[in-house]
């Protein structure tokens, strides 16, 4: 067995089927603002811290005119969405099955603070997890790496500290990367292939049910 590693799990689109309600969050949110965009282009942006989004949609104009209001509004409209929100295959089996090996778990989701304890409240995960995040621990959101870093902060861990990352964004890769972590990928997010490749993904699998099966395999074995 290798060293215990602190397992870095992204909640959205990695362990609950979510991204396509998030993105049509800000579809409707910024429609009703006078704002449309395509809903496969707010797709790729999903993973993005959300104070990202509307920067990256129209730069600065737009986020100073309107990003406080969208980002109000898109979390309103993921409050009417969430009930169609169900855990991926596998979920809540893989942090058991991480959590069998040895391994430290934190749950490192960007989300709203309600939204990500709905989340964990449909993995039935809170007496798994060994530490949870939320959009309001840190400053500066995926791709950066404050989040992760913040996760290996609350179990006492140091930047040297063994850690893997597992999500399902380029952003959840890249953030990995920036945070010296290697990252494992879910396709449940709706990327490719070569993307998940390219952003630095060492493995890459359908979802958390593969991953599992696949674990002896991985850094988490």
């Amino acid at each position: 067995m290798t060293e215990p590693t602190i397992a870095v799990l992204d909640v959205d689109g990695t362990l609950v089927d979510s991204n396509y309600q998030h993105a049509l969050a800000w579809y409707r949110a910024l429609r009703a603002m006078g704002e449309t965009f395509p809903i496969w282009r707010l797709h790729r942006l999903i993973g993005m811290g959300g104070d990202q989004v509307i920067l990256s949609l129209g730069g600065e104009e737009l986020e100073e005119r309107i990003g406080e209001e969208a980002r109000k509004r898109q979390g309103e409209e993921v409050d009417a969405l969430i009930g169609e929100v169900a855990p991926l295959p596998g979920a809540r089996d893989l942090l058991l099955a991480i959590k069998e090996r040895g391994h430290r778990l934190v749950l490192a989701s960007s989300g709203q603070p309600r939204h990500v304890d709905i989340a964990v409240g449909l993995l039935d995960a809170r007496e798994i997890a060994d530490a949870i995040t939320s959009s309001e621990d840190a400053e500066a959101t995926k791709p950066a790496p404050d989040l992760l870093q913040v996760a290996r902060q609350k179990l006492g861990a140091s930047a040297e500290t063994h850690s893997v990352m597992i999500g399902d964004s380029v952003w959840d890769i890249e953030a990995a990367k920036n945070a010296g972590m290697p990252a494992i990928a879910v396709r449940s997010g709706g990327f490719g292939d070569d993307e998940l490749r390219n952003a630095g993904a060492i493995s890459i699998h359908d979802t958390p049910a593969d991953l599992m099966a696949a674990l002896d395999d991985s850094p988490l074995a």
